[in-house]
């Protein structure tokens, strides 16, 4: 028979199933995988019942339902301090994987190079790579996992298209401060690259740390492309309510 894709022969399973699974095996507290142990609100299940017999359960519009976006414009224009307009900026994905991965293969051509902050999420470096890009990696520096500004300067000028920034940061917990985001900004428009951010922990934030938008800086609502989901927020990481931000 003829051999399968090279495109993924060198990815494994994930890793976080692979923790999970032992976790499981030896009765292990579980910190591997990212979902909450509570029930959603009563208010989102309840409106689920009424919508399995009101309906409607045919094809949506190909960027997600319209009262959907349009509940996600009001939403997140009050959080981000941006007008958020539900047909031109907002495109509902499979969660915030499948929005991650549409806006890489939005940006990224093969050969171009991708900033990934580490460590990171697994799925970061998959994506790259299977757009045929190439991630190049930037340490975050513990305790406080922050970063040097002068290697990711050295990082850009590697003709570099987008960055990602996952933010508050899976796995550290990192949540980025005003100025960290300013210099990140300042070097995305210094060289002309986009921000791919994963923000689904945007409300998962403990004093006196704040969530900051990268898209809220001047000038980064052009060139950010925000992606984020229902899914950690109200509980519902089975559901795979994603979205896509963008100008």
């Amino acid at each position: 028979m003829k051999p399968l894709s090279t495109r993924t022969e060198n990815f494994t399973d994930s890793v976080i199933r692979r923790m999970t699974r032992i976790s499981d095996k030896y009765g292990a507290i579980n910190l591997s995988q990212g979902f909450p142990d509570f029930d959603p609100p009563r208010e989102i299940t309840d409106r689920l019942a009424k919508i399995s017999s009101e309906g409607p359960h045919q094809y949506s519009i190909t960027w997600g339902a319209e009262n959907f976006r349009k509940a996600l414009a009001k939403k997140q224009s009050k959080y981000m301090g941006i007008d958020i307009d539900y047909n031109d900026n907002i495109v509902v994905t499979c969660g915030s994987t499948e929005a991650m991965m549409a806006a890489m293969m939005s940006v990224t051509n093969p050969g171009d190079r991708v900033i990934i902050f580490s460590p990171f999420y697994e799925n970061y470096g998959a994506d790259t790579i299977l757009t045929g890009a190439e991630p190049v990696y930037v340490p975050l520096n513990p305790p406080e996992f922050t970063f040097d500004p002068d290697v990711l300067e050295a990082t850009f000028k590697q003709n570099v298209k987008a960055i990602v920034l996952c933010n508050p940061s899976n796995p550290s917990g990192k949540v980025f401060t005003y100025e960290e985001l300013t210099i990140i900004a300042d070097l995305c428009k210094k060289y002309d690259a986009y921000v791919i951010t994963d923000e689904v922990y945007e409300h998962i934030v403990y004093e006196p740390n704040r969530h900051i938008y990268m898209a809220s800086l001047p000038g980064m609502f052009e060139r950010t492309i925000s992606c984020s989901s229902l899914s950690k927020t109200y509980s519902i990481t089975g559901w795979r309510l994603g979205y896509v931000i963008a100008s």
